[in-house]
């Protein structure tokens, strides 16, 4: 009988927990005028020498075929690609924190491409994304047979030496 009780007890609680509190609705505010008509900065962070140029960088993207555990070291500029066996690794943009951040970590947007089975030209995307070499779990490729990660991208900040 008490056993009877705690569970009534126990649904009657999951009862009044299944109500979904409504959301707030949302408020409409107006951008403050002296916010409304800035510019963006006339010097791109490129033309100010901040950092490496984009085309200048090169991202060592580690490449493993998992079938006959063969791994590389493929360097790719930004706008590169490379086509290994079956497999087709591009790299889109590469980036780096600033030596003065705290959070050190090095990424790359890659995209990989593997040959359909069967096909002799009929490549299929299996991935596209950013890569962290510091944070591997944040963006994984789930592909059977081949696996890539970040290893470097190499790219200087002013007062570096």
């Amino acid at each position: 009988m008490l056993r009877a009780g705690a569970l009534l007890a126990g649904v009657a609680l999951l009862a009044a927990c299944s109500d979904d509190p409504t959301a707030p609705a949302p408020v409409e505010t107006e951008i403050p005028e002296e916010l409304q008509g800035v510019e963006p900065p006339a010097i791109v962070a490129e033309e100010a020498g901040i950092g490496t140029p984009m085309e200048e960088r090169t991202a060592t993207i580690g490449l493993l075929n998992k079938r006959n555990n063969l791994s590389q070291d493929l360097e790719l500029k930004p706008g590169e690609q490379q086509r290994v066996g079956d497999v087709i690794v591009r790299v889109s943009a590469c980036e780096r924190t600033a030596p003065w951040e705290y959070d050190k970590d090095e990424g790359a947007f890659v995209q990989l491409l593997v040959l359909e089975r069967g096909s002799d030209s009929d490549f299929r995307k299996v991935f596209s994304g950013w890569l962290y070499k510091n944070k591997p779990s944040i963006n994984v490729v789930e592909h059977p047979i081949y696996d890539v990660w970040v290893k470097a991208c190499a790219m200087e900040f002013p007062g570096e030496e």
